[in-house]
Protein backbone atom coordinates (compact mmCIF):
# COMPACT_ATOMS: atom_id res chain seq x y z
CA UNK A 1 0.00 0.00 0.00
CA UNK A 2 2.56 2.42 1.18
CA UNK A 3 4.33 1.89 -2.98
CA UNK A 4 0.88 2.28 -3.94
CA UNK A 5 0.31 5.87 -2.27
CA UNK A 6 4.64 6.91 -3.36
CA UNK A 7 3.58 5.76 -7.11
CA UNK A 8 0.51 8.53 -6.70
CA UNK A 9 2.42 10.80 -5.15
CA UNK A 10 5.26 10.76 -7.75
CA UNK A 11 2.80 10.47 -10.63
CA UNK A 12 0.77 13.54 -9.15
CA UNK A 13 3.70 15.45 -8.55
CA UNK A 14 4.74 14.61 -12.17
CA UNK A 15 1.30 15.88 -13.64
CA UNK A 16 2.09 19.08 -11.49
CA UNK A 17 5.67 20.16 -12.91
CA UNK A 18 4.69 19.51 -16.14
CA UNK A 19 1.65 21.95 -15.51
CA UNK A 20 3.71 24.04 -14.24
CA UNK A 21 6.39 23.88 -17.34
CA UNK A 22 3.35 24.38 -20.14
CA UNK A 23 2.46 27.78 -18.26
CA UNK A 24 5.60 29.15 -17.38
CA UNK A 25 6.66 28.26 -21.20
CA UNK A 26 3.34 29.90 -22.53
CA UNK A 27 4.17 33.25 -20.52
CA UNK A 28 7.60 33.20 -21.89
CA UNK A 29 6.55 33.00 -25.23
CA UNK A 30 3.76 35.91 -24.00
CA UNK A 31 6.54 38.20 -23.09
CA UNK A 32 8.99 37.95 -25.97
CA UNK A 33 6.30 38.89 -28.09
CA UNK A 34 5.42 42.11 -26.20
CA UNK A 35 8.93 43.19 -25.13
CA UNK A 36 10.81 42.31 -28.48
CA UNK A 37 9.07 45.51 -29.52
CA UNK A 38 11.59 47.21 -26.88
CA UNK A 39 14.55 45.35 -27.97
CA UNK A 40 14.37 46.51 -31.47
CA UNK A 41 12.73 50.01 -31.51
CA UNK A 42 16.22 51.86 -32.07
CA UNK A 43 15.96 49.57 -35.67
CA UNK A 44 12.56 50.20 -36.74
CA UNK A 45 11.65 53.83 -35.25
CA UNK A 46 12.93 55.44 -38.58
CA UNK A 47 9.77 52.94 -40.75
CA UNK A 48 7.26 54.43 -38.56
CA UNK A 49 8.56 57.52 -37.20
CA UNK A 50 10.95 59.35 -39.77
CA UNK A 51 12.71 62.71 -38.31
CA UNK A 52 15.75 63.90 -37.38
CA UNK A 53 16.21 64.04 -33.95
CA UNK A 54 16.80 60.54 -32.50
CA UNK A 55 15.52 61.49 -28.78
CA UNK A 56 12.05 62.77 -30.65
CA UNK A 57 11.80 59.26 -32.10
CA UNK A 58 12.36 57.29 -29.52
CA UNK A 59 10.04 59.10 -27.15
CA UNK A 60 7.02 58.15 -29.99
CA UNK A 61 8.04 54.72 -30.27
CA UNK A 62 8.29 54.75 -25.99
CA UNK A 63 4.71 56.66 -26.52
CA UNK A 64 3.16 53.29 -28.23
CA UNK A 65 4.91 51.19 -26.06
CA UNK A 66 3.24 53.08 -23.10
CA UNK A 67 0.10 53.03 -24.72
CA UNK A 68 -0.36 49.47 -25.12
CA UNK A 69 0.37 49.07 -21.65
CA UNK A 70 -3.28 51.54 -21.27
CA UNK A 71 -4.87 48.38 -22.43
CA UNK A 72 -3.28 45.78 -19.78
CA UNK A 73 -6.67 46.84 -17.65
CA UNK A 74 -8.80 45.60 -20.14
CA UNK A 75 -7.24 42.49 -20.81
CA UNK A 76 -7.03 41.96 -16.94
CA UNK A 77 -10.96 42.60 -16.55
CA UNK A 78 -12.39 40.77 -19.14
CA UNK A 79 -9.51 37.29 -19.49
CA UNK A 80 -10.56 37.45 -15.20
CA UNK A 81 -14.02 36.88 -16.19
CA UNK A 82 -12.82 33.68 -18.21
CA UNK A 83 -10.64 33.04 -16.17
CA UNK A 84 -12.41 32.73 -13.41
CA UNK A 85 -15.73 31.41 -14.65
CA UNK A 86 -14.48 29.30 -17.52
CA UNK A 87 -11.27 28.36 -16.14
CA UNK A 88 -7.79 28.98 -15.75
CA UNK A 89 -7.21 27.17 -18.96
CA UNK A 90 -9.22 28.78 -21.24
CA UNK A 91 -7.57 32.26 -20.26
CA UNK A 92 -4.33 30.83 -20.89
CA UNK A 93 -4.98 29.71 -24.52
CA UNK A 94 -6.99 33.02 -25.55
CA UNK A 95 -4.23 34.95 -24.56
CA UNK A 96 -1.46 33.44 -26.74
CA UNK A 97 -3.77 33.38 -29.71
CA UNK A 98 -4.30 37.56 -29.60
CA UNK A 99 -0.71 38.39 -28.45
CA UNK A 100 0.55 35.96 -32.03
CA UNK A 101 -1.78 38.33 -33.80
CA UNK A 102 -0.48 41.52 -32.33
CA UNK A 103 2.84 40.22 -32.91
CA UNK A 104 1.96 39.05 -36.72
CA UNK A 105 0.62 42.70 -37.26
CA UNK A 106 3.59 44.26 -36.75
CA UNK A 107 5.51 41.79 -38.59
CA UNK A 108 3.35 42.86 -41.75
CA UNK A 109 3.13 46.46 -41.12
CA UNK A 110 3.82 48.69 -43.88
CA UNK A 111 6.34 51.82 -43.21
CA UNK A 112 5.38 55.03 -43.00
CA UNK A 113 6.98 55.98 -46.06
CA UNK A 114 4.33 53.52 -47.84
CA UNK A 115 0.78 54.56 -46.45
CA UNK A 116 2.37 57.86 -44.32
CA UNK A 117 0.09 57.89 -40.65
CA UNK A 118 -1.28 54.35 -41.43
CA UNK A 119 2.00 53.11 -40.58
CA UNK A 120 2.20 54.22 -36.96
CA UNK A 121 -1.29 53.45 -36.40
CA UNK A 122 -1.58 50.27 -37.33
CA UNK A 123 1.45 50.13 -35.12
CA UNK A 124 -0.56 51.28 -32.58
CA UNK A 125 -3.52 49.13 -33.16
CA UNK A 126 -1.05 45.95 -32.29
CA UNK A 127 0.31 47.09 -29.65
CA UNK A 128 -3.00 47.71 -28.28
CA UNK A 129 -4.18 44.07 -28.64
CA UNK A 130 -0.53 43.04 -27.42
CA UNK A 131 -1.18 44.88 -24.13
CA UNK A 132 -5.06 43.26 -23.80
CA UNK A 133 -3.33 39.84 -24.42
CA UNK A 134 -1.17 40.27 -21.79
CA UNK A 135 -2.90 41.81 -19.24
CA UNK A 136 -4.79 38.52 -19.22
CA UNK A 137 -1.89 36.78 -19.16
CA UNK A 138 -0.19 38.15 -15.85
CA UNK A 139 -3.54 37.06 -13.70
CA UNK A 140 -4.03 33.68 -15.44
CA UNK A 141 -0.54 32.51 -15.15
CA UNK A 142 -0.04 33.86 -11.66
CA UNK A 143 -3.39 32.07 -10.70
CA UNK A 144 -2.25 28.90 -12.00
CA UNK A 145 1.35 28.74 -10.99
CA UNK A 146 0.31 29.58 -7.47
CA UNK A 147 -2.63 26.94 -7.19
CA UNK A 148 -1.04 24.20 -8.98
CA UNK A 149 2.20 24.30 -6.83
CA UNK A 150 2.62 22.28 -3.74
CA UNK A 151 2.60 24.03 -0.61
CA UNK A 152 5.95 23.96 0.41
CA UNK A 153 7.42 25.15 -2.70
CA UNK A 154 4.85 28.08 -4.14
CA UNK A 155 7.39 30.83 -3.76
CA UNK A 156 9.46 28.83 -5.68
CA UNK A 157 7.12 27.47 -8.56
CA UNK A 158 5.48 30.59 -8.86
CA UNK A 159 9.31 32.45 -9.35
CA UNK A 160 9.08 31.03 -12.36
CA UNK A 161 6.68 33.35 -13.64
CA UNK A 162 9.79 35.87 -13.57
CA UNK A 163 11.36 33.30 -14.78
CA UNK A 164 9.87 33.54 -17.91
CA UNK A 165 9.10 37.04 -18.19
CA UNK A 166 12.79 37.54 -18.16
CA UNK A 167 13.40 34.86 -20.54
CA UNK A 168 11.73 36.28 -22.67
CA UNK A 169 12.78 39.32 -22.67
CA UNK A 170 16.35 37.73 -22.78
CA UNK A 171 14.90 35.82 -25.74
CA UNK A 172 14.22 39.15 -27.67
CA UNK A 173 17.82 40.26 -26.97
CA UNK A 174 19.61 37.04 -27.88
CA UNK A 175 17.35 36.92 -31.56
CA UNK A 176 18.81 40.95 -31.66
CA UNK A 177 22.42 39.60 -31.03
CA UNK A 178 22.50 36.88 -33.68
CA UNK A 179 20.59 39.33 -36.33
CA UNK A 180 23.31 42.11 -35.47
CA UNK A 181 26.40 40.08 -35.62
CA UNK A 182 26.22 37.11 -37.32
CA UNK A 183 22.68 37.64 -40.11
CA UNK A 184 22.16 41.23 -40.98
CA UNK A 185 24.53 44.01 -41.42
CA UNK A 186 22.93 47.59 -39.36
CA UNK A 187 21.44 49.03 -42.33
CA UNK A 188 19.38 45.72 -43.59
CA UNK A 189 18.46 45.26 -39.82
CA UNK A 190 16.91 49.10 -40.26
CA UNK A 191 15.35 48.52 -43.42
CA UNK A 192 13.88 44.90 -43.05
CA UNK A 193 15.38 42.76 -40.50
CA UNK A 194 13.55 44.05 -37.98
CA UNK A 195 9.97 42.34 -38.65
CA UNK A 196 12.84 39.16 -38.30
CA UNK A 197 11.61 38.69 -34.69
CA UNK A 198 8.08 39.69 -34.88
CA UNK A 199 7.46 36.84 -37.20
CA UNK A 200 9.19 34.97 -35.07
CA UNK A 201 7.20 35.94 -32.19
CA UNK A 202 4.03 34.76 -34.32
CA UNK A 203 5.07 31.44 -34.88
CA UNK A 204 6.84 30.87 -31.09
CA UNK A 205 2.53 31.98 -30.26
CA UNK A 206 1.29 29.13 -32.09
CA UNK A 207 3.89 26.62 -31.00
CA UNK A 208 2.55 27.99 -27.55
CA UNK A 209 -1.09 27.66 -28.15
CA UNK A 210 -0.47 24.10 -29.06
CA UNK A 211 1.22 23.38 -25.98
CA UNK A 212 -1.35 24.80 -24.01
CA UNK A 213 -4.38 22.79 -25.29
CA UNK A 214 -3.93 19.86 -22.95
CA UNK A 215 -3.39 21.85 -19.82
CA UNK A 216 -5.05 20.34 -16.98
CA UNK A 217 -7.29 22.55 -14.60
CA UNK A 218 -6.41 23.61 -11.26
CA UNK A 219 -7.64 21.74 -7.96
CA UNK A 220 -8.93 25.17 -6.73
CA UNK A 221 -10.81 26.45 -9.80
CA UNK A 222 -12.91 22.92 -10.00
CA UNK A 223 -13.66 22.71 -6.13
CA UNK A 224 -15.26 26.41 -6.55
CA UNK A 225 -17.70 26.04 -9.63
CA UNK A 226 -20.49 26.51 -7.46
CA UNK A 227 -20.13 29.91 -6.56
CA UNK A 228 -21.48 32.88 -8.31
CA UNK A 229 -20.42 36.29 -9.02
CA UNK A 230 -17.19 35.01 -10.29
CA UNK A 231 -15.07 37.55 -11.54
CA UNK A 232 -17.29 40.08 -11.66
CA UNK A 233 -16.29 43.68 -10.39
CA UNK A 234 -18.86 43.93 -7.48
CA UNK A 235 -17.39 40.71 -6.48
CA UNK A 236 -13.79 42.13 -6.36
CA UNK A 237 -14.95 45.18 -4.44
CA UNK A 238 -15.90 43.09 -1.52
CA UNK A 239 -11.89 42.64 -1.45
CA UNK A 240 -10.95 46.23 -1.05
CA UNK A 241 -7.95 45.65 1.17
CA UNK A 242 -6.70 43.26 -0.51
CA UNK A 243 -7.34 44.99 -3.99
CA UNK A 244 -5.57 48.40 -2.49
CA UNK A 245 -3.02 46.37 -1.28
CA UNK A 246 -2.32 45.30 -4.62
CA UNK A 247 -1.95 48.74 -5.62
CA UNK A 248 0.72 49.56 -3.19
CA UNK A 249 2.91 46.61 -3.27
CA UNK A 250 3.10 46.93 -6.95
CA UNK A 251 3.92 50.87 -7.43
CA UNK A 252 7.67 50.61 -6.76
CA UNK A 253 8.74 47.35 -7.95
CA UNK A 254 6.94 47.57 -11.46
CA UNK A 255 9.10 51.00 -11.79
CA UNK A 256 11.91 49.19 -11.00
CA UNK A 257 11.24 46.38 -13.12
CA UNK A 258 11.23 48.73 -16.04
CA UNK A 259 14.45 50.73 -15.00
CA UNK A 260 16.04 47.65 -15.33
CA UNK A 261 14.62 46.03 -18.31
CA UNK A 262 13.25 48.03 -20.62
CA UNK A 263 14.64 51.24 -20.19
CA UNK A 264 17.96 49.97 -19.58
CA UNK A 265 19.09 49.50 -22.93
CA UNK A 266 17.87 53.24 -24.04
CA UNK A 267 20.05 54.50 -20.99
CA UNK A 268 22.99 53.26 -21.75
CA UNK A 269 22.90 54.12 -25.14
CA UNK A 270 21.41 57.89 -24.99
CA UNK A 271 23.12 58.87 -21.44
CA UNK A 272 25.77 56.91 -20.91
CA UNK A 273 27.06 56.28 -24.54
CA UNK A 274 27.65 53.11 -24.84
CA UNK A 275 27.59 51.36 -28.63
CA UNK A 276 24.80 49.09 -29.75
CA UNK A 277 26.54 46.22 -29.22
CA UNK A 278 27.72 47.08 -26.19
CA UNK A 279 24.46 48.00 -25.15
CA UNK A 280 22.05 44.88 -26.50
CA UNK A 281 25.35 42.48 -24.42
CA UNK A 282 25.09 44.00 -21.06
CA UNK A 283 21.58 44.31 -21.49
CA UNK A 284 21.33 40.22 -22.10
CA UNK A 285 23.95 39.94 -19.67
CA UNK A 286 22.10 41.84 -16.29
CA UNK A 287 18.99 39.80 -17.71
CA UNK A 288 20.37 36.81 -17.78
CA UNK A 289 21.82 37.74 -13.99
CA UNK A 290 18.00 38.36 -12.92
CA UNK A 291 16.71 35.32 -14.33
CA UNK A 292 18.97 33.10 -12.32
CA UNK A 293 18.03 35.10 -8.52
CA UNK A 294 14.11 34.10 -9.22
CA UNK A 295 13.94 30.70 -8.15
CA UNK A 296 17.09 31.60 -5.65
CA UNK A 297 14.60 33.96 -3.87
CA UNK A 298 11.52 32.44 -4.39
CA UNK A 299 12.55 29.72 -2.59
CA UNK A 300 14.26 32.13 0.15
CA UNK A 301 10.80 33.05 0.25
CA UNK A 302 9.33 29.50 1.24
CA UNK A 303 11.77 29.69 4.31
CA UNK A 304 12.16 33.08 5.63
CA UNK A 305 8.00 34.23 4.42
CA UNK A 306 7.32 36.77 1.71
CA UNK A 307 6.92 40.13 3.73
CA UNK A 308 10.64 40.44 4.80
CA UNK A 309 11.75 39.86 1.55
CA UNK A 310 9.38 42.70 0.27
CA UNK A 311 10.59 45.15 2.52
CA UNK A 312 14.03 44.45 2.07
CA UNK A 313 13.75 45.37 -1.39
CA UNK A 314 11.94 48.50 -0.17
CA UNK A 315 14.36 49.41 2.25
CA UNK A 316 17.46 49.08 -0.35
CA UNK A 317 15.28 50.42 -3.41
CA UNK A 318 14.29 53.69 -1.58
CA UNK A 319 18.06 54.08 -0.51
CA UNK A 320 19.82 52.73 -3.61
CA UNK A 321 18.44 53.43 -6.50
CA UNK A 322 19.06 56.76 -6.97
CA UNK A 323 22.62 56.04 -6.14
CA UNK A 324 23.14 53.49 -8.35
CA UNK A 325 21.67 54.92 -11.82
CA UNK A 326 23.49 57.83 -10.96
CA UNK A 327 27.13 55.89 -10.79
CA UNK A 328 25.61 54.21 -14.40
CA UNK A 329 25.22 57.04 -16.02
CA UNK A 330 28.85 58.47 -15.35
CA UNK A 331 30.10 54.73 -16.91
CA UNK A 332 32.27 54.83 -19.87
CA UNK A 333 33.43 51.00 -18.67
CA UNK A 334 30.87 48.59 -19.87
CA UNK A 335 31.85 45.72 -17.13
CA UNK A 336 31.72 48.37 -14.31
CA UNK A 337 28.24 49.33 -15.63
CA UNK A 338 27.28 45.13 -16.26
CA UNK A 339 28.25 45.08 -12.71
CA UNK A 340 26.40 48.27 -11.33
CA UNK A 341 22.72 46.63 -12.76
CA UNK A 342 23.17 43.39 -11.48
CA UNK A 343 24.17 44.83 -8.10
CA UNK A 344 20.80 46.75 -8.91
CA UNK A 345 18.93 43.27 -9.54
CA UNK A 346 19.92 41.70 -6.39
CA UNK A 347 17.26 44.48 -4.78
CA UNK A 348 14.97 44.47 -7.43
CA UNK A 349 14.41 40.79 -7.86
CA UNK A 350 13.49 40.73 -4.16
CA UNK A 351 10.20 41.98 -5.77
CA UNK A 352 10.00 40.70 -8.78
CA UNK A 353 10.28 36.87 -7.65
CA UNK A 354 7.28 36.43 -4.98
CA UNK A 355 5.04 39.81 -5.98
CA UNK A 356 3.07 36.86 -8.16
CA UNK A 357 2.48 34.77 -5.55
CA UNK A 358 1.67 37.41 -2.88
CA UNK A 359 -1.04 38.21 -4.90
CA UNK A 360 -2.72 35.17 -5.28
CA UNK A 361 -2.28 34.27 -1.51
CA UNK A 362 -4.55 37.26 -1.15
CA UNK A 363 -7.69 36.22 -2.80
CA UNK A 364 -10.51 33.53 -3.05
CA UNK A 365 -10.42 30.88 -5.78
CA UNK A 366 -13.93 32.35 -7.19
CA UNK A 367 -11.90 36.26 -7.89
CA UNK A 368 -8.30 35.16 -8.02
CA UNK A 369 -7.58 35.93 -11.40
CA UNK A 370 -9.56 38.90 -11.60
CA UNK A 371 -8.18 40.27 -8.03
CA UNK A 372 -4.83 39.49 -9.11
CA UNK A 373 -5.10 40.90 -12.98
CA UNK A 374 -6.77 43.93 -12.73
CA UNK A 375 -5.30 46.40 -9.96
CA UNK A 376 -1.80 45.11 -11.00
CA UNK A 377 -3.00 45.89 -14.85
CA UNK A 378 -3.76 49.21 -13.75
CA UNK A 379 -0.96 50.10 -11.94
CA UNK A 380 1.71 49.03 -14.15
CA UNK A 381 -0.45 50.73 -17.17
CA UNK A 382 0.09 53.67 -15.42
CA UNK A 383 3.69 53.63 -13.86
CA UNK A 384 5.24 50.66 -15.23
CA UNK A 385 4.34 51.32 -18.75
CA UNK A 386 5.20 54.90 -18.77
CA UNK A 387 8.27 54.53 -16.96
CA UNK A 388 10.51 54.65 -19.67
CA UNK A 389 8.22 57.71 -21.20
CA UNK A 390 8.51 59.09 -18.38
CA UNK A 391 12.69 59.13 -17.98
CA UNK A 392 12.94 60.47 -21.52
CA UNK A 393 11.03 62.90 -20.71
CA UNK A 394 13.17 63.96 -17.88
CA UNK A 395 16.22 63.45 -20.10
CA UNK A 396 14.36 66.30 -22.74
CA UNK A 397 13.69 68.98 -20.04
CA UNK A 398 17.22 68.65 -18.77
CA UNK A 399 16.74 67.15 -15.75
CA UNK A 400 17.47 63.43 -16.23
CA UNK A 401 18.44 62.52 -12.31
CA UNK A 402 14.96 63.61 -11.49
CA UNK A 403 13.53 60.46 -12.58
CA UNK A 404 15.51 58.40 -10.21
CA UNK A 405 14.24 60.28 -7.13
CA UNK A 406 11.19 59.60 -8.90
CA UNK A 407 11.71 55.85 -8.86
CA UNK A 408 12.87 55.78 -5.58
CA UNK A 409 10.20 58.21 -4.19
CA UNK A 410 7.65 55.10 -5.63
CA UNK A 411 9.57 52.08 -3.94
CA UNK A 412 9.18 54.18 -0.81
CA UNK A 413 5.32 54.54 -0.87
CA UNK A 414 5.28 50.35 -1.68
CA UNK A 415 7.63 50.31 1.60
CA UNK A 416 4.47 51.60 3.63
CA UNK A 417 2.20 49.01 2.36
CA UNK A 418 5.32 46.41 3.24
CA UNK A 419 5.63 47.14 6.37
CA UNK A 420 2.19 47.37 6.76
CA UNK A 421 0.57 43.94 5.30
CA UNK A 422 0.30 40.66 7.03
CA UNK A 423 2.69 38.18 5.63
CA UNK A 424 0.98 35.99 2.68
CA UNK A 425 2.58 33.23 3.55
CA UNK A 426 1.38 32.42 7.03
CA UNK A 427 -2.36 33.84 6.06
CA UNK A 428 -2.55 31.95 2.47
CA UNK A 429 -6.50 32.19 1.01
CA UNK A 430 -5.37 29.07 -1.10
CA UNK A 431 -3.74 27.20 2.16
CA UNK A 432 -7.15 28.16 3.41
CA UNK A 433 -9.16 26.34 0.37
Amino acid sequence: MKEDAAAIDTKTEAARLRAILIGSVGNLVEWYDFYVYSAFSLYFVDSFFPGEDPLAQMMSASGVFALGFLMRPIGAYVFGRIGDGRGRRAALMLSVLLMCLGSLLIALAPTYATIGVGAPATLLFARLVQGVSLGGEYGSSATYLAEMAHPERRGFYSSFQYVTMIAGQLLALCVLLILQNVVLDAQALRDWGWRIPFAFGALLAIVALYMRRDLAETPAFKASRAERRRGSLSALLAHKRETATVVGLTLGGTIAFYVYTTYMQKFLKLSVGLSDAETTWIAAGSLLFALCLQPIYGALSDRVGRRPMLIAFGVLGTIFTAPLLSAIQTMRDPWTAFILICCAWLIVALYTSINAVVKAELFPAAIRVTGVALPYAATVSVFGGSAEYVALWFKAQGHESWFFYYASAAIFISLIVYATMPDTKKNSRIEIE
